[in-house]
Formats: C-alpha cells, structure tokens, sequence
C-alpha cells in the first residue's frame, strides 16, 4: 500500500506559485486575441459586402449627363483692331489770369456754352485805367513838344539833337501808354475759342493770383480718343480707317468717326503707340476724360466657323471641344466625342475655329467638365450660354 502512494505521488508533478501565475496570464491573452479576430472576421465582412455593392452598381449603365449644345456655322468676320482709350477734348485748357486782381463780375454760368471772346471775368482795374490815363497825357504832351521843336528846327532856334530827343522821348512814353493798356486788358478776361466752360469756384470780391484757375473750357463736338495699338498691329492701322466707340454709362450707344493721327513713336516701356481718332459728338455725350472702347475696322471680311467660347476647353496638351454625336444604338441616342481644335480670333462670345469642328456639327457649349468619349448625353438648351457678337453687361 505505501508503494502505491510513493508511485502516485512521483507520478504527479508539485504544482509551483510561478506555474499558476503563468496559467493565470495566458487566459486573458486568448480571449483578447479571440476578440480581435472576431472583430477582423466582422470588419473583413462589411468590406466585403461594400465591394460587392460597388461592384453591382457599376454594371448598372450611368444616367446620361445634361449638357447644351449649338450648331457650328459659318459666319461673316470683320477683321478689326479693339483697344479702350480715353476721350479727350479737341480744344481744352484751364482759364486762367496773367495778372492779380479783385473778382468785380463774373460773366458765365457754369455749364454754359460761351462763344469765342465772351467774357468771362471782369477784375477791378480802376487804379489801372487811371494810370493809363496819366501815361496817355504825358503822351500827347510829348507829341505836343516835338512838333513845337520841329518848327523851332526850321528856324534854327533849336538844334537837330534835341528835336532827336523829344522823338524818343515820345516814343518811350507811348510804349509805357501801350503796356499799361495791356495790363488794362488782361483784367478783362475772354473765352479764347467757343466751346462748354465747367464749373468753378471764383466768386466776386474774391482775390486773384496769377495762374489761378477760374474754370475748364472745353469743345466738345468733335472729340478725340487716345488709343494704344500693339506694334504687332500698327500695320493694320492706317489714317482714315473706320472707328466705332462705345463708352461705360452709354449702353446700346455706338459713335463712329476716323483715324486722324498715329503717333511717332512708341513706348519703349510697353511697345505700344498711340493712335488718335476724331469721333462726331454733336449731342455731346462723350466728356473729355471718359474711358471708352475703340475698334477700327481693318481688311476684309472672312469667313469662319464659330461657337461659344465656353465651348472650348484650353489643355496643356493641346484645345478641345465635344461634339453630341449619335451613339450605336441610335440616333436619338447621343454621345460626347472629344475632338482636337485649332481656334482662330474671338469676337465677344464667339470664337473662330479653323479646324476641327464641320459645319453642322453639335458642339456641346456647357456641361462637359463631367463628360469622357462615349458618355451619353441628354441636350437641354434651356439655359445655353451667350452667344453674342458684341455682349453687354446684363442686368441682375
């Protein structure tokens, strides 16, 4: 019996405090390993399943997109040279005075049309005139003394050399004379050509320095704009050649008139050169001054096929547009088809294509952003963009 229970107690190993704690630690790790896989398990699952859905959506065919589309045609192009400018006066200066003096009357109303010579502002020349008067006496007796002196010449009762000396004598009084009516004048002072005097601040009473300004006279009809023409373009430019204006503040207006002056030289800054055009303006409303839009009319027509600028889409590896063609199905289904251009001059909201594009073809003018080749399309012209040759401002 005692065999026995040495041999079963050999048999069992001596459980250790460091074999329990061991135990004791691999049981969590298991079950927080198990748990991590059942959370791949489930996260693995739900990405299988969005994959899926992805997948049987994609065999679904996609809606066609909504674009607008317009027909290429051919239109007449007038080659032209456009360039703003600024309108400025044939006839302009600021009226001033040459000499001081105290306002007595002013004899316009701002705004008015004054002719050549009218007056404008009366200074007070009182001590002036008085002046003058005492210079023109001593005058006369001057002339008085010389004639006495020539008939005591005649009988040798004076010499030559004094008759010389009351001649220059008189002579140096009546230029004094002569320039104190001058400076009597510029109290006076008159319009120098007919044209619209502008607004001013001089007031009677009020003093006046020497080139202070009294108000701007201006001519208005005709009226010059100041243009800039690249040097590339001064060919184009020749005198007498068409111009129409439009001005900012002047819709649905359009002024004609013609070159008259090309500058003679450029600027070295920017190469370009002036070129001035006389515009009739007998309502007068172009103003010195105004910003304004020249175009002159160069050459001949020409014929081009055009669509809307938003038509076309500018890539670094060449310009494109899409064309609504139809599609194998059908005609009455359409599909995009990007085409390589070769665009020409623009003009508003058109450009010129000068290869690329067939008369009659449906170019797609808005919503191509969103196409690819072969993306079905559905036309909408509802709200298609401008197409205009000459665009304003449209008011919201």
């Amino acid at each position: 019996m005692a065999d026995a229970k040495t041999a079963s107690a050999l048999s069992t190993p001596p459980t250790t405090p460091g074999g329990v704690r061991k135990r004791r630690l691999l049981r969590p790790m298991l079950i927080m390993l198990a748990v991590v896989l059942v959370i791949v398990a489930i996260i693995a699952g739900v990405k299988f399943m969005q994959i899926s859905k992805v997948i049987a959506q994609s065999k679904i065919p996609l809606p066609p997109s909504v674009v607008t589309v317009t027909r290429a045609q051919l239109a007449d192009w007038q080659p032209s040279v456009s360039s703003v400018g600024s309108m400025k006066a044939v006839r302009g200066v600021d009226v001033t005075t040459e000499v001081g003096g105290i306002v007595r009357t002013i004899g316009f109303k701002p705004g008015q049309e004054v002719a050549a010579a009218d007056l404008l502002v009366q200074l007070n020349a009182d001590s002036d005139i008085a002046q003058l008067h005492s210079l023109e006496a001593t005058a006369n007796l001057a002339v008085t003394v010389l004639k006495r002196d020539k008939a005591q010449l005649a009988v040798s009762a004076v010499s030559q050399a004094q008759v010389d000396a009351d001649d220059a004598d008189l002579k140096a009084k009546v230029a004094a004379a002569e320039q104190q009516r001058a400076l009597v004048a510029k109290k006076t002072i008159r319009a120098p050509f007919a044209g619209k005097i502008g607004v001013t601040s001089v007031n009677p009473g009020q003093f006046l320095n020497p080139g202070d300004k009294i108000a701007t006279l201006q001519t208005f009809n005709p009226i010059y704009i100041d243009f800039n023409v690249p040097q590339a373009q001064l060919e184009a430019i020749a005198l007498g050649q068409a111009v129409s204006v439009t001005a900012g503040g002047l819709p649905q207006q359009t002024f004609t008139g013609k070159v008259t002056a090309i500058d003679t030289k450029f600027d070295p800054t920017t190469r370009n050169v002036i070129v001035e055009a006389t515009i009739a303006n007998p309502q007068q409303r172009l103003v010195p001054g105004m910003f304004a839009q020249a175009v002159v009319e160069s050459g001949t027509k020409q014929r081009y096929l055009t669509v809307p600028q938003t038509a076309v889409t500018y890539n670094p590896y060449g310009t494109t547009v899409f064309i609504a063609v139809p599609s194998d199905q059908g005609n009455e289904v359409l599909t995009a088809q990007q085409t390589f251009i070769k665009t020409g001059p623009t003009r508003g909201d058109q450009v010129a294509i000068l290869s690329g594009v067939k008369e009659g073809d449906q170019v797609i003018t808005s919503g191509q952003m969103k196409l690819k080749n072969g993306s079905p399309v559905k036309i909408d012209n509802r709200d298609a963009p401008l197409n205009d040759t000459s665009p304003t401002p449209q008011e919201q």
